[in-house]
């Protein structure tokens, strides 16, 4: 039955990882991308290690698939932020259909950040 269940998530996170490839091609800009990778690899890898977990139990193998599930957890979040709040930072243009920029406003000292129509 754990097997089962296994299996059951790592198809789940195989394909929370596929939606996450179609976005890095289909959407318009960084600030997108960067959210389409984090969820990614926050549902799907996660869901992939954590069904080897599930299947293979506390063998070498499941444990190493345990601790890459935490590490993963606590780091993919951060890095995209980090590279998000840099791309902001660095004045990195938003895509023409963003409609509303309240991070400049909040975060950056109360500087907005303009958006360019091209």
């Amino acid at each position: 039955m754990i097997s089962t269940i296994g299996w059951i998530i790592i198809w789940v996170g195989v394909f929370f990882d596929l939606l996450g490839a179609i976005g890095l091609i289909r959407f318009p800009d960084v600030y997108n991308r960067l959210q389409a990778s984090t969820k990614c690899v926050t549902l799907g890898t996660v869901g992939i290690m954590l069904g080897i977990f599930l299947i293979k139990g506390f063998t070498p193998m499941g444990i190493k698939a345990l601790i890459c599930t935490a590490v993963l957890l606590l780091t993919s979040p951060v890095a995209a932020h980090a590279l998000m709040r840099g791309s902001l930072h660095f004045g990195t243009k938003m895509w023409k259909g963003t409609i509303l920029d309240t991070y400049g406003t909040d975060k950056l000292g109360g500087e907005q950040i303009e958006r360019e129509d091209t």
